[in-house]
């Protein structure tokens, strides 16, 4: 027994040395190791502990301002305090949320309009996030066996549980949020975005909320104050709408950043995703203009993303500012005009809710005004309100009437239909198949002149030109014989050359060509076209039309920019000029100037003769105006129309220039939708809007500032004209 003892004792000295061994050798080997992390890769690991990213953002910038041609401004930049959020690379939505909480304990976040921000897929994330126990319950045993039926990896299966819990929550339990609740939430949606992309959490913030939360940034990572800017625009008219509203344009909110269908192709330009831009009108035309250059910063993050560091590497730059070719002085005045003229004209025309007026310097093509204003009623209060429908001169078109006839007596030239001076007898016409076509006097006005016919707008006259513009002369009870596509197709393509079924080119997005009828049904219409009955054309291409018989003959661009500046130093100052809009000559009439010489001086005897048709409504002739009155009957298509309605309406139409012996102002009238053709409405406004352009005129005058020499510093087309009489003179020498 004692020898079994015996052996035994060695056998297990020996596996204990073994033991010992092998714990000997592993300690090495971990020793060794350790060695090797610490002295070899020692200081390529500590690097990678200590490793930070460097990371260039770019912060947006004050927009450029808009001034009026005389340097008042319109649009400019108010500034904010507000408090921002930079989202961190791996920005964790409790982190998020931490934050929220903190933010929520120092500013305000609960006013209506942050409320009614939050949405109802902002409520439903929020109750996942602060409600994980009840948000994972959402998903039972059977949905996580189908997910494993179809194979998915983690991710998918995370995707796919959040759209099942989304879809599960009840309205009692987006419901239950308390005041407080909402408010966190308030500012924890605006904390999602992009990486290292900057948010506004709240803007035109309290100096105490300022203060506040500057003094605790330490404990609000991300978070930061600093000054943000707001657009705002500097002149209201009666009704309290911003003057030019409408054309002027909007910018998106940081939260809007940039517009979903124009997203690729500005962050393609290097804009980023919650970038203000441009969204409609001059300031979307000139957003490139407008923004200015970013400031460049650089962060340094660590690898959790976290800012360590942020350090300016190139100062922002505000945008350049635009001068507007618009005297807003003029325009308000214009604006006023309008909404006292169409508020008395609406009494009792329930169709009549909209005016407009385009005034257009015919010498260079700057837009010196542009008013329109509708009847709109409030769908939330149900009150009918005029509103600013500036646009309108640009964007809607109507049948312009006798206004046109200037374009038509000149095709009748061009074509060789008639010449000046030709006499037509004015009766009333019977056509085969075609009820009786006739002038406005009754009995006709026996045989008469172009001149004539252009001062007493005469009907007859166009039609038997438009006839023989066809080829054909009038017979009595006898069928229309001429081409009707090939006579209609003359009369456009002249009409186009003073800018009638064209755009006239304006640097504003969104204008209209009008609308042309198509082939006539039949060949009654062209007689139809011949005195602006048929195709339909813009407030602002009437305005080009007059103003391209005012200059002789010269279809000008018009524009609504007169300058691009530098901005200022100075505050009381403009920059240096960029760029200047100099006037564009779209194209020369095909037409004899001594042509448009003689429509001239029948434009004015439409004024200033006893017989003309405007004679009694221009009543300020000192102002030396030429122009042409149009009625047209058109069937209502406007807000009020119902299916399947038919309801016959008048547009009347001015569209004249003073003075007529050296031009420096043209201008349209259009009030559609008229249940009379006795109103004279348009001529009450043509007649406002002269004496308000040549008052102001002479009050800048006297002060020393002249709307006049302002205009003539832009080169305009007189000089043209001198350059091509003096080509002329030595080519006949």
């Amino acid at each position: 027994m004692e020898t079994v003892k015996n052996k035994k004792k060695p056998f297990i000295l020996l596996r204990m040395n073994l033991l010992f061994l092998m714990v000997f050798l592993l300690f090495s080997i971990l020793i060794l190791r350790l060695g090797i992390v610490q002295i070899v890769h020692g200081e390529d690991y500590k690097k990678e502990i200590n490793k930070t990213n460097d990371v260039s953002v770019y912060n947006p910038v004050p927009r450029g301002l808009i001034y009026d041609r005389n340097g008042k401004l319109i649009v400019g930049n108010k500034p904010l305090n507000a408090i921002t959020y930079t989202i961190p690379q791996s920005a964790k939505s409790e982190l998020k949320l931490k934050v929220a909480r903190k933010l929520a304990k120092l500013i305000d976040k609960d006013s209506k309009e942050d409320l009614k921000a939050i949405t109802q897929r902002d409520r439903k994330d929020f109750w996942i996030l602060t409600h994980p126990d009840e948000a994972k319950a959402l998903i039972t045993d059977q949905d996580l066996a189908a997910f494993k039926k179809e194979d998915l990896d983690q991710k998918e299966i995370d995707a796919r549980s959040y759209q099942l819990q989304l879809k599960r929550i009840t309205k009692k339990d987006i419901q239950s949020f308390t005041k407080q609740d909402l408010e966190v939430l308030a500012i924890y949606r605006e904390m999602n975005g992009y990486a290292l992309t900057t948010q506004i959490i709240k803007r035109d913030v309290t100096p105490r909320e300022f203060a506040v939360v500057s003094e605790n940034l330490d404990n609000l990572p991300g978070v930061d104050t600093t000054i943000d800017w707001d657009r705002y625009t500097v002149f209201k008219n009666e009704s309290g709408d911003t003057v030019l509203g409408s054309v002027l344009g909007k910018v998106t909110s940081s939260k809007e950043g940039l517009p979903k269908e124009k997203a690729t192709y500005y962050t393609a330009l290097g804009y980023s995703r919650n970038d203000r831009v441009g969204k409609s009108y001059l300031e979307y035309q000139y957003e490139d203009v407008l923004k200015g250059e970013k400031e460049k910063v650089k962060n340094r993050t660590d690898k959790a993303g976290n800012v360590l560091e942020s350090k300016v590497i190139r100062k922002g730059k505000r945008g350049d500012d635009l001068v507007l070719s618009t005297d807003i002085d003029l325009q308000l005045a214009i604006e006023k005009i309008i909404q006292n003229k169409l508020s008395k004209a609406h009494i009792g025309q329930p169709y009549l809710d909209r005016t407009f007026v385009s005034v257009m310097n015919p010498k260079t093509g700057e837009i010196l005004a542009m008013a329109g204003k509708q009847y709109v009623k409030d769908k939330e209060t149900g009150k009918t309100e005029i509103n600013d429908y500036a646009l309108g001169n640009i964007n809607s078109s109507y049948s312009m009437g006798s206004a046109v006839k200037g374009a038509t007596v000149l095709t009748g030239y061009q074509t060789g239909a008639i010449k000046p001076y030709d006499v037509i007898r004015d009766e009333p016409i019977y056509l085969k198949g075609t009820d009786v076509k006739k002038s406005w006097d009754v009995g006709g006005f026996g045989y008469i002149n172009d001149l004539y016919a252009l001062k007493r707008s005469s009907n007859v006259y166009m039609f038997k030109l438009a006839m023989q513009v066809g080829g054909q002369n009038y017979v009595p009870h006898g069928p229309l014989l001429f081409d009707k596509v090939e006579t209609i197709r003359k009369f456009r393509n002249n009409f186009s050359q003073f800018g009638l079924g064209v755009k006239t080119g304006i640097d504003l997005p969104g204008e209209s060509a009008g609308i042309g009828g198509g082939i006539p049904p039949e060949s009654g219409k062209v007689l139809d076209f011949a005195i602006g009955q048929y195709d339909t054309y813009t407030p602002l291409q009437l305005v080009q039309y007059i103003s391209t018989i005012a200059n002789g003959g010269y279809r000008l661009q018009p524009h609504i920019v007169k300058e691009i500046r530098k901005p200022s130093v100075k505050s009381d100052e403009l920059g240096p000029i960029v760029y200047k809009n100099e006037p564009k000559i779209l194209n020369k009439v095909d037409m004899k100037s001594d042509w448009v010489k003689h429509v001239q001086e029948g434009l004015k005897l439409v004024v200033n003769d006893p017989l003309g048709t405007a004679y009694g409504g221009i009543h300020n002739k000192q102002f030396k105006i030429a122009g042409k009155t149009g009625t047209a009957q058109a069937v209502y298509d406007g807000p009020n129309r119902k299916p399947n309605q038919i309801i016959w309406t008048w547009n009347v139409t001015f569209a004249g220039y003073a003075p007529y012996d050296n031009p420096e102002v043209a201008i349209s009238v259009v009030v559609p939708y008229s249940l009379t053709d006795k109103t004279h409405v348009n001529l009450e406004i043509a007649d406002a809007v002269f004496k308000a352009y040549f008052d102001l005129k002479e009050k800048r005058e006297k002060e020393g500032l002249s709307s006049a020499k302002s205009i003539q510093k832009v080169e305009n087309i007189d000089e043209v004209k001198k350059e091509e009489a003096n080509s002329e003179n030595n080519a006949n020498q």
